[in-house]
């Protein structure tokens, strides 16, 4: 089972994530919803396409655009589809 926790809340859990350049992606339907706030940034990859963000709310902390997801990955990275990534102090294990 894969975990991600941040500011000492577990904020997502999975045996089902896909890992793709050193990154656990994670079903959207493993993270706790209510941490993930929306966020206006976006950056390209060009093998994965259009990313989008999300900032964390946890335990009255923000981290700002702590996760990234892909709505319309191209088709070489189709299989992070629906999924979610974490970076910026979020602990992944």
């Amino acid at each position: 089972m894969v975990e991600a926790r941040w500011n000492g809340a577990l904020i997502a859990q999975s045996d089902d994530t896909v890992i793709v350049e050193g990154n656990h992606y994670f079903p959207a339907d493993s993270v706790d919803a209510v941490v993930l706030l929306p966020s206006s940034t976006t950056s390209f990859c060009p093998w994965k396409g259009t990313a989008h963000y999300y900032s964390l709310r946890v335990n009255g902390a923000e981290n700002h655009d702590a996760a990234w997801y892909y709505p319309e990955p191209k088709a070489a990275a189709d299989q992070i589809r629906g999924r979610i990534a974490f970076w910026k102090g979020v602990r992944v294990d």
